[in-house]
């Protein structure tokens, strides 16, 4: 295993600062909360497969060749951390009852052997419509989906660990959006990447409300949790609320205000995914999940506010203009900016 960015003097700088393993720090919550880690003073190591060649994309990571589907190199890359950031999923919708569980099963086994929490960015797919439409926590987990019971067994797994020794701490958010979230629901389904905004694809229809999540919010949150860790239980699972869209209005308003123009609408064309589900893995794997955008569902944060005492939050028309300008839909604004100038502010509600 290759170590990149590692000097004579890196032994007494990793003793030094705590060490977060982060796996899938390529991705776009892996990557978010790495950069949210660096600033709060942690060494970030970053396993990855093509570390040489990724290691520019961001170089404040200590970068390291590994597969997280190999247990030796999760359990080697894990040495001396503190926590290890799981956030890593097979690419798209491919291969996942392959490959989800396996890897979990290595970092549960690395974190056991050298002391570190577990930290796993969860979803709503857990949940079926016996839940709904308002989850909390401990709400029953009975998915209709395959991925969603790959996701209930991967919790399973998470909490025997935690009666075993090993602390987890789970953050569940909605749909990703923001800068590095390049495979989402907003990046691949509302608007176009490389392109001016002219039009939105909805994916729901008029009036069904829909959760989303800012990227730098959720690391914001999870990082704020790590500063908790002497207070958290050894399961700890928190919900955030995140951007609450509760008409499907609300980001495509925010959109126009951002951009300065109405784009045209168009409803997402389910009908294309339903007739090509038999020979298209990915339609298929969104046709099982078309019931989160047929009818409104809200993971509640009352217990992320009880212990915190806020939730972090982006104000939704600076966390819209950020996405549209990592996405080259929207220039990089030049002159001041009003209001808080993209600062994170406490979401009481």
């Amino acid at each position: 295993m290759t170590a990149l960015h590692v000097t004579e003097n890196a032994s007494t700088t990793l003793i030094a600062k705590p060490i977060a393993l982060v796996l899938g720090a390529t991705g776009g919550i892996g990557g978010s909360v790495g950069r949210r880690l660096v600033a709060e003073g942690w060494n970030v190591r970053a396993l990855h497969r093509k570390a040489l060649s990724v290691a520019l994309s961001e170089p404040s990571f200590q970068w390291v060749t590994g597969d997280a589907m190999n247990g030796r190199d999760v359990l080697e890359a894990s040495k001396g951390a503190q926590v290890i950031v799981h956030a890593v999923n097979p690419p798209g919708y491919r291969d996942w009852g392959k490959l989800v569980l396996p890897m979990i099963d290595n970092t549960i086994a690395a974190a056991k052997a050298c002391g570190a929490r577990i930290l796993l960015p969860g979803t709503v797919y857990n949940f079926g419509p016996d839940a709904f439409p308002v989850l909390g926590e401990d709400s029953p987990q009975n998915p209709l989906t395959a991925k969603g019971a790959i996701r209930v067994a991967l919790e399973q797994r998470l909490h025997r660990a935690a009666e075993d020794g090993v602390p987890v701490l789970i953050v569940r958010a909605g749909d990703f959006f923001g800068p590095g979230a390049a495979s989402s629901w907003f990046s691949q389904g509302l608007v176009r990447p490389g392109r001016p905004v002219t039009r939105v694809i909805r994916p729901a229809a008029r009036g069904i409300g829909h959760q989303w999540a800012y990227l730098p919010d959720v690391a914001e949150t999870m990082v704020r949790l790590l500063g908790q860790a002497s207070r958290l239980p050894p399961f700890a699972v928190f919900h955030m609320d995140g951007a609450w869209d509760e008409d499907g209005e609300r980001l495509i308003d925010a959109i126009a205000r951002v951009t300065g123009r109405t784009p045209r609408q168009h409803s997402f064309p389910w009908w294309l995914v339903g007739m090509a589900r038999p020979v298209v893995p990915l339609f298929r794997e969104l046709w099982e999940m078309r019931h989160l955008w047929a009818t409104p569902v809200r993971m509640s944060n009352g217990k992320l506010r009880a212990f915190l005492g806020f939730e972090p939050h982006t104000p939704l028309d600076t966390a819209i203009r950020e996405t549209l300008i990592s996405l080259k839909c929207l220039e990089p604004q030049v002159g001041p900016v009003f209001g808080n100038g993209g600062k994170t502010m406490p979401k009481t509600a």
